[in-house]
């Protein structure tokens, strides 16, 4: 196999404009990814009350294993 083999390097799509997810402003390099301390702490509050979930099973969901009869 030659370098001639290897086909061209596909063209990578425009980079999006690097915002804050909270409020579209473009990012602070002290906040990253967000604009403001207060963005920043808009979302810290959102995981602290539980605005965002991890999917997953609850934790009283598992499932039993089989009871051994004597």
């Amino acid at each position: 196999m030659t370098a001639d083999d290897n086909p061209p390097p596909k063209p990578q799509p425009a980079a999006k404009a690097r915002v804050c997810p909270n409020c579209g402003k473009p990012r602070s390099e002290r906040y990253d990814p967000f604009c403001s301390k207060r963005c920043a702490d808009v979302d810290l509050h959102r995981w602290l009350k539980g605005g965002y979930v991890i999917p997953g099973a609850e934790s009283g969901e598992r499932e039993s294993e089989p009871e051994d009869e004597d």
